[in-house]
């Protein structure tokens, strides 16, 4: 227990104005985010937006899956995700082929334009990323991903 009463409202305060500073951060974060989310999209594709892209770049990273796994692994509607796959089916990013396991089910994968094209993009974005953290210490840079890491585990 504190000796004074003052130190515990010092201490929420202090706790408090940290709490706000990050939502605002955050806030700034998310909203970057969304932005560089829609230019990188654009890059892909003229016709992609920001959500389909999110999807394309899920699909590179878990490989042919069924649809319902997709609606499964992320946690989006199923009539979303149904449109977002017509959209970057229609786009040439994605196909449906035959399940090798189940003939009568279709799985989604990226198609070769849509793997090269999201290829060239992720090499940009990295290069630029390198850049950027290449004015920041190791420390910073390990303090930071296991803070970010820490953050998605409780998001």
């Amino acid at each position: 227990m504190p000796e004074h009463p003052w130190e515990i409202s010092v201490t929420e305060n202090m706790r408090e104005q940290a709490a706000q500073a990050l939502e605002s951060e955050l806030s700034k974060l998310f909203g970057r985010a969304r932005s560089v989310s829609l230019t990188l999209a654009a890059k892909v594709h003229p016709g992609l937006d920001g959500a389909s892209y999110a999807l394309l770049l899920h699909l590179n990273d878990i490989g042919a899956v069924r649809a319902a796994d997709v609606v499964e692994r992320t946690g989006l509607d199923k009539s979303t995700v149904s449109r977002q796959i017509a959209r970057l089916t229609e786009l040439s990013l994605i196909e449906r082929v035959p399940d090798p396991s189940d003939g009568r089910a279709r799985l989604v994968q990226l198609t070769e334009t849509g793997s090269e094209r999201l290829a060239k993009v992720r090499n940009d974005r990295w290069q630029k990323l390198r850049a950027m953290f290449g004015k920041w210490s190791t420390d910073d840079l390990s303090e930071f991903s296991r803070l970010l890491g820490k953050l998605n585990a409780d998001l």
